[in-house]
């Protein structure tokens, strides 16, 4: 049965060496197993046929049984159109057709029944169905048709004869060629423990279902399957690096810590971040490599607890390293850092790309040497001749923004890998955490620092601007910082959004009695940094920005975000750029400026953000919205899975069910060398070289 998984698809009968080629170009379906995972992305009930008088054009897919009245050819050339005036007992509709029009005249003929799928539209108001599929109402049996599937095709399949409907005689011909059951690819004691429908069944049924029930079960056990291989497959390489990967034992708590949480704690620690640092104090002290996640919403302080990390591992005679994704952020975290452990007799260095000559030099020597306690670096840190005379503790902030293979480099800045830390200050949904960083452990802080007010974020319509302007006034008067966002830098001949340019020009008028900065990704470095530096000075006190703001900028005394055009961003991007803002002990404000005319979804996103400052609430409704594939940094997390039926948005607690199993399994058998478990590593190593190949990195 294998071999006949592995068969070329072109030997398929129907298929050949054309259709072959388009259907790996289109679809990346190269083999009869690569077809049989093909699955239909929803189904019809052609069981149901409708009169024409109850048809309208906001129907989905409908079923109609009439005779054609007369043909009429319309326009000409590109306009060309062959329409069909189809009728029943109840009324008359337009059937079209735009190509094959030659083909589909030899073969339909007036008066001879037929029965039409298609999906209802309205065109110079009247109801229409384009290019219908049809046949003779003498070689359909509507009874026994049932739940039609729908396969997804491209325009391209479409235009070679490849459509839906030619896609399922393909899975016809090719689930009709297998006479013998599946072969099941769950031990039998988890089929049964979990009432789950056997693998042969399931496949027959997910392609060509008799009922709703028997589909929703053959749904459920591909989703679990399939969704069980990934959780074990994190499972065993997360226990497999436990057991094997040995890290720095840090034994002790010395005077940097002390110190530091006796003299210089600028406030008192909340109860999450004292959780977290236990648990990275626990993880350090077990003889393996440490793998932590921390999750924090913005201004949660996750540096604080990143900085007391570092403390610990200076303490234990190892030097630490900050990764961040910017220069601007990283200069942040130098200045923040020195003024955090002033006194404490630590050598804190900055290395960036910018810093050259006897400087950078002097900074690769003292890091040779062990001079340097805590490197701040960018990805400057990366390159070769960057060495580290004993480094214990790396930490990554904002890790999404770093490359797989990046963040990998510096592992072999050791021997023995340090110990890694990757920050995120973009919540993470528990099920996509589950997935996406199972093989990580992860720790979160969901406490705000005291002193700090939630944001109030509000909701303007763009022709209340004197309000708005109003409002950042007062705001002004009080000595406050203001930061303007827009979606574009400059106008588009093709779009109606803000720009940046005409925004600045005009806030700079309107507001003439302040001077504004502007930033933006298109500027150089340097200049860019330069208007950082006087906004972050309180020089000026407007920034006019893209989302190049989005990380690293810590004004305390900016207390106002406008977004113009808000509409136009994700949830995710609007949590964090309103999270630059609210980071000192004044009440701040978040300002959504957007057209009256919103699409449901954008609406949605207005009242999420508006209801709730919670980033943790906000990245579940994200997730909801927009699918797991548009959330920022999941194509760079390590572990790539192309999810063939399974939706971690609506399968999450599938997802909780088959991680405890593979937890359970993984504890008890972690080579999956019990007989009971051979279905089991069969499956993993046919899966092992193309999912999760680099979840050992970070």
């Amino acid at each position: 049965m294998q071999s006949f998984f592995e068969r070329d698809i072109k030997y398929l009968p129907g298929v050949g060496p054309a259709r072959s080629k388009l259907l790996g170009e289109e679809l990346k379906i190269f083999t009869f197993k690569d077809l049989i995972e093909f699955y239909p992305y929803k189904y019809v009930d052609r069981s149901k046929v409708y009169p024409i008088c109850q048809v309208h054009g906001d129907m989905p897919y409908i079923q109609l049984c009439g005779t054609i009245l007369s043909f009429e050819e319309i326009g000409v050339q590109r306009a060309h159109r062959l329409v069909a005036h189809f009728s029943d007992d109840t009324g008359v509709i337009d059937l079209v057709w735009f190509k094959g029009i030659k083909y589909v005249l030899e073969r339909l003929k007036p008066g001879v029944e037929y029965v039409v799928f298609g999906k209802p539209s309205v065109f110079g108001g009247r109801i229409n169905i384009s290019h219908p599929d049809i046949d003779p109402a003498d070689k359909v049996e509507l009874s026994s048709m049932g739940l039609c599937p729908s396969y997804s095709t491209t325009e391209k399949m479409k235009k070679s004869g490849l459509n839906s409907r030619a896609v399922s005689k393909l899975m016809e011909t090719l689930l009709g060629m297998v006479a013998e059951p599946f072969p099941e690819t769950l031990p039998q004691w988890i089929v049964a423990r979990y009432g789950l429908m056997p693998y042969d069944a399931a496949i027959r049924t997910i392609h060509f279902p008799t009922d709703n029930v028997r589909l929703k079960n053959a749904q459920y056990r591909l989703k679990f399957e399939e969704l069980f291989q990934i959780q074990l497959n994190i499972a065993r390489y997360t226990s497999e690096r436990k057991r094997k990967l040995k890290g720095f034992v840090f034994d002790k708590v010395g005077d940097f810590f002390n110190d530091f949480y006796s003299h210089n704690l600028p406030y008192q620690l909340t109860n999450a971040q004292k959780r977290v640092i236990k648990e990275i104090r626990y993880d350090t002290c077990t003889g393996a490599q440490m793998n932590r996640l921390l999750q924090g919403d913005v201004g949660s302080g996750k540096t604080m607890v990143a900085l007391m990390t570092m403390l610990i591992a200076a303490d234990n005679g190892f030097q630490a390293c900050l990764m961040a994704p910017t220069e601007i952020l990283a200069e942040q975290h130098f200045s923040n850092l020195n003024g955090y452990l002033d006194g404490l007799g630590l050598h804190v260095e900055l290395l960036t790309g910018s810093i050259k000559g006897k400087r950078r030099e002097r900074i690769l020597a003292e890091l040779a040497d062990g001079s340097v306690h805590i490197l701040v670096s960018t990805h400057a840190v990366l390159e070769e001749n960057v060495n580290f005379y004993r480094l214990g503790m790396v930490v990554i902030d904002e890790q999404h923004r770093f490359g797989v293979e990046q963040r990998s480099r510096m592992w072999t800045k050791n021997t023995t890998p340090p110990h890694i830390l990757v920050m995120t200050a973009t919540p993470i949904p528990r099920t996509l955490a589950m997935t996406l960083y199972g093989d990580l452990d992860v720790s979160q802080i969901d406490e705000l620092p005291p002193g700090r007010k939630p944001v109030m974020t509000l909701h303007r319509y763009d022709r209340n601007y004197n309000e708005l302007y109003a409002f950042v006034d007062r705001e002004l008067d009080k000595g406050r910082q203001i930061y303007f966002v827009f979606p574009l830098i400059t106008e588009s001949e093709k779009s109606d959004l803000k720009n940046l340019e005409d925004g600045y020009a005009f806030l700079c008028e309107r507001f003439a009695r302040f001077k504004v900065s502007m930033v933006h990704g298109k500027m150089k470095p340097a200049d860019k940094d330069a208007q950082m530096q006087m906004f972050k000075s309180g020089e000026s006190r407007i920034l006019v920005a893209t989302t190049v703001i989005e990380v690293g900028v810590d004004v305390p005394n900016a207390s106002v975000m406008v977004i113009e055009n808000a509409e136009r961003f994700g949830l995710s991007q609007l949590h964090q750029l309103r999270g630059r803002v609210g980071r000192g002990a004044d009440q701040s404000y978040c300002i959504l400026v957007t057209g009256v005319k919103l699409t449901d979804i954008a609406r949605s996103r207005m009242e999420i953000m508006t209801a709730t400052t919670d980033g943790f609430e906000i990245a579940e409704a994200d997730l909801k919205l927009r699918g797991p594939g548009d959330l920022e940094g999941t194509q760079q997390s390590g572990i790539a899975f192309d999810l063939k039926i399974a939706n971690i948005t609506k399968d999450a607690q599938i997802i909780q069910t088959v991680r405890e199993l593979a937890c359970r399994i993984v504890a008890d058998d972690p080579e999956l060398s019990l007989p009971e478990n051979a279905l089991l590593a069969q499956g993993q190593r046919a899966r092992r070289n193309r999912v999760f190949d680099l979840s050992f990195i970070s």
